[in-house]
């Protein structure tokens, strides 16, 4: 094999693996679950035997939506006696607790304990340990409920086999201005595909932390320091077994960043807790575990290492553009979706904002953020705090 073919090779593939990852595994993950229902074994909303949940928050300087989450959960349809809510507050510097300790009085079943700075994943550890219920659901602050959200994250549990439910948060408000737009688009996208992981595999590769459910027994404290919680607890779930699936009915709603500097940090944060499970559960890649490993491999590992892929088929090209004319269309193909990010750039100064450029923006930002996190996990994750992410702007 001569080394223009092996670098002709390697090229493709990266190229395919790209494209599989973000086109090809979306549409055949929702081709496999197509003559496929989710599950039908259910509790109806009159059952008795509905059980009792406990729902875990942790918060930090979350003033300006307390009132609003916590109304959201108390204003269900599901069995208030059924219903504890645990909050505790990541050393809280503005009003949030005393918000909560005023709803204590008007709904004796918040419990609220105060931590000294301590990160959302020891919080959730601490809060796990004093609740008792059998269903635990997990969710932030600003996330609000649907008056039927609780009862379809619960629903599903009479089926022994379901271990973990994911919602569907929505996210009703966007602007032009920013990349609002693109991130709604880009997370009813992943919604889906993930709900087709559950139908098709029994294996939705990571809830949306702002809200999901699971049994207490599969419950697994999440190690200090790691930072993406939600998907440490949806990968444990499914190693133990059990299937994790995602119901588009738990409907929550989320006001999602505007800027794109706001999206950039968040995303540099994730991307770094993604590599710390992605070494953790290199186990769940095994050919063994068949659907699992698949919908892992295709959803999450290749998108955690695009960045690489993105910067591997460049220096490919370049080193191959003499070789064919394909390369060099190639390349002229990766040079004005570089320039794009200039044209959206200026177009936004002037305030010109064409959905299409900033798509590219988006997507190239973010795969930037994915490769800083890698670079931040590889020099070592110091904490698990975190500061909100600016909303409503």
């Amino acid at each position: 094999m001569n080394l223009i073919l092996l670098l002709e090779i390697i090229f493709w593939s990266a190229v395919f693996l790209v494209l599989h990852s973000y086109v090809f595994f979306p549409k055949l993950i929702e081709f496999l679950a197509r003559n496929k229902k989710q599950n039908q074994r259910t509790w109806a909303l009159n059952d008795s035997e509905l059980p009792h949940v406990d729902i875990l928050l942790a918060v930090y300087n979350e003033e300006n939506v307390m009132d609003k989450k916590i109304l959201s959960i108390f204003e269900t349809n599901y069995p208030l006696d059924k219903i504890h809510v645990y909050i505790g507050s990541d050393a809280s510097t503005d009003k949030t607790n005393a918000i909560i300790e005023r709803y204590q009085i008007i709904y004796p079943n918040i419990n609220l304990k105060v931590f000294a700075r301590t990160g959302k994943s020891g919080i959730v550890n601490e809060l796990s340990r004093i609740s008792t219920s059998p269903i635990i659901i997990l969710t932030d602050a600003n996330v609000f409920f649907e008056i039927d959200t609780i009862f379809h994250l619960v629903k599903h549990y009479k089926n022994d086999q379901i271990g973990l439910i994911g919602g569907n948060i929505v996210n009703p408000d966007y602007k032009n201005t920013g990349i609002s737009f693109q991130e709604k688009k880009y997370l009813e996208r992943e919604n889906l595909v993930k709900y087709y992981e559950g139908i098709s595999m029994g294996a939705m590769i990571g809830a949306f932390g702002g809200c999901y459910s699971l049994r207490r027994e599969l419950f697994l404290e999440v190690p200090k320091d790691f930072i993406v919680d939600d998907f440490f607890i949806t990968m444990q779930v499914l190693r133990k077994n059990k299937d994790a699936i995602n119901e588009l009915s738990a409907v929550c709603m989320e006001d999602v960043s505007n800027k794109l500097s706001e999206e950039f940090r968040r995303k540099v944060r994730i991307s770094a807790g993604n590599f710390q499970n992605l070494f953790y559960f290199l186990d769940l890649l095994s050919p063994s575990r068949k659907g699992i490993a698949f919908c892992f491999f295709s959803h999450k590992v290749i998108r955690w290492i695009t960045p690489f892929l993105l910067i591997l088929i460049l220096g490919l090209n370049v080193l191959l553009v003499h070789s064919s004319y394909i390369y060099q269309w190639t390349l002229l193909a990766q040079v004005l979706l570089g320039s794009s990010l200039l044209i959206d750039r200026i177009f936004r100064r002037i305030g010109i904002h064409l959905k299409i450029f900033r798509f590219i923006t988006h997507f190239y930002t973010m795969n930037v953020a994915l490769l800083v996190g890698f670079i931040n996990y590889s020099m070592g994750v110091k904490a698990s705090v975190w500061k909100p992410t600016e909303r409503n702007q």
